[in-house]
């Protein structure tokens, strides 16, 4: 145990899903693991441990922005000795080229955060995503039909903002904005593990449309299913 997580060792897969929502991770348990074993209820963020297609995989919920993200990835790398992690989650556009329920796999994360002075006493503005990974999702991808494209991610820690000048995002190469990904890829490079995002666009800011509440949590199956298929295949 740790003091956010209560599982005991070796109740975590090597290989893990990580969706921001508890909601979420227990709907992905129960339609696609088999025999899911929920092994974490402590402080709402729900963790199951199951099998898919015959690999032990944990889908764990990582809860909201940087700080709880950065919790969660650590112990789980450093104290559940997983070796890699994919988080799947949602993304507001920064661009008319992805609408929404297009897919975004994150080949880096640029942030302003001081999570990582604070963390690690270094300045990273710009961390990449493990190439191994998102080269077997990509694979997977093209081999299962699913539109996925690369982008760089914008990873901020307000989620309600009145800046609304984008195109200083988009300057930096960003296609879109989320609030987790810059602290997974931040641990995984501090623990030399492997970690990336395969994200569903929910919103777009230019043209203001978005996917109401509740298929946020349950209708992002494509996703999801890209992701479980990618994450059984990496090594």
């Amino acid at each position: 145990m740790t003091v956010h997580i209560e599982a005991e060792k070796g109740q975590i897969a090597k290989r893990v899903l990580m969706p921001g929502d508890p909601n979420r991770a227990e709907y992905i348990a129960k339609k696609y693991l088999e025999n899911p074993v929920c092994v974490n209820k402590l402080r709402g963020e729900l963790a199951f441990t199951g099998t898919y297609k015959g690999v032990p995989v944990t889908v764990f919920s990582s809860g909201m922005g940087i700080g709880s993200m950065g919790i969660y990835s650590y112990e789980l790398f450093n104290d559940y000795d997983v070796d890699s992690i994919i988080r799947i989650g949602t993304a507001g556009s920064y661009t008319e080229d992805f609408k929404l329920y297009d897919i975004l796999v994150a080949d880096s994360s640029y942030s302003k955060t001081y999570f990582d002075e604070e963390a690690g006493r270094e300045d990273i503005e710009i961390i990449n995503s493990s190439g191994d990974l998102n080269g077997i999702i990509m694979n997977t991808a093209a081999l299962k039909r699913i539109n996925a494209r690369l982008g760089r991610v914008h990873t901020t820690e307000s989620f309600y903002t009145e800046n609304k000048n984008y195109k200083k995002f988009t300057d930096m190469g960003c296609r879109a904005v989320e609030m987790e990904t810059y602290a997974l890829l931040y641990n995984a490079k501090k623990f030399l593990k492997k970690a990336t995002a395969i994200l569903t666009i929910s919103d777009n800011l230019i043209t203001h449309e978005e996917i109401d509440p509740k298929a946020r949590e349950q209708k992002l199956d494509e996703m999801i299913f890209l992701a479980l298929e990618s994450i059984i295949k990496n090594q």
